[in-house]
């Protein structure tokens, strides 16, 4: 069982990125799915998420309106297109996942996920 995220890199302000990860040894479809952020100093701190079952998403204020989750159950894949990207969109980038069904208030949590990406740094700088 395990996540490979890739697509992380510099960009500039304004830019764009997709983060892609592929799991392996399980099938994506059934798991809902989340992708977190760590700056230096900071908390992980959860930006979006897909609940199985309803497919409900969940996104951070702070990315609302940029960023966009989405997966590909024929590659067992999900991904993040991130969009006007910001400075302070630097950090490393997880993808994780749990077989559970979370509250929405919970589809957030790093506790809520128990299978975890190894990340990738985004750094957004000009």
């Amino acid at each position: 069982v395990q996540l490979q995220a890739s697509g992380g890199g510099l960009v500039q302000p304004g830019g764009s990125l997709r983060l892609s990860c592929t799991a392996s040894g399980f099938t994506l479809n059934y798991y809902s799915i989340a992708w977190f952020r760590q700056a230096p100093g900071k908390e992980r701190e959860g930006i979006s998420g897909i609940r199985r079952g309803d497919r409900k998403t969940a996104y951070a204020g702070s990315v609302k309106g940029r960023f966009t989750i989405s997966k590909d159950n024929d590659k067992n894949t999900m991904y993040l297109q991130m969009n006007s990207l910001e400075p302070e969109d630097t950090a490393i980038y997880y993808c994780a996942t749990t077989s559970g069904n979370p509250i929405f208030s919970a589809m957030l949590q790093p506790s809520t996920y128990n299978v975890w990406g190894q990340g990738t740094l985004v750094t957004v700088s000009s």
